[in-house]
């Protein structure tokens, strides 16, 4: 059964493009180890919430957006094999591709899809 990991990040404005060739780069490392496919989506229409809502969630700054990502697996059990390998690939370091965000304040979960339509 696939398995999707979720994120939810807020990224400085001025940071967009980077974050772009970020997410690039990071993408070829995920997708040698097993990723099906990647999404990264760049907030346009995401409302600040009273209660809750992912700008809340991410504490956005004004001059930032939210960005929302996932990643497919072919399964969990692929994910968990390849995960410490995807963390620990040089490629991935804060020295060679620096996160143009800050890491602290993201969300991220695994899911098992349910219906994949």
């Amino acid at each position: 059964m696939k398995y999707v990991d979720g994120f939810v990040l807020a990224v400085p404005n001025a940071n967009r493009e980077a974050y772009r060739q970020y997410s690039e780069k990071s993408s070829l490392v995920f997708k040698e180890y097993g990723v099906l496919s990647i999404v990264e989506c760049w907030g346009d229409d995401v409302p600040p919430g009273k209660l809750t809502s992912f700008p809340l969630a991410v504490q956005c700054k004004e001059d930032e957006t939210v960005v929302f990502s996932w990643m497919t697996w072919p399964s969990k059990e692929v994910r968990n094999a390849a995960w410490n390998k995807v963390m620990a690939d040089p490629r991935l370091n804060s020295e060679s591709n620096p996160m143009p965000c800050d890491g602290k304040r993201m969300i991220f979960g695994g899911f098992e899809v349910m219906v994949d339509l």
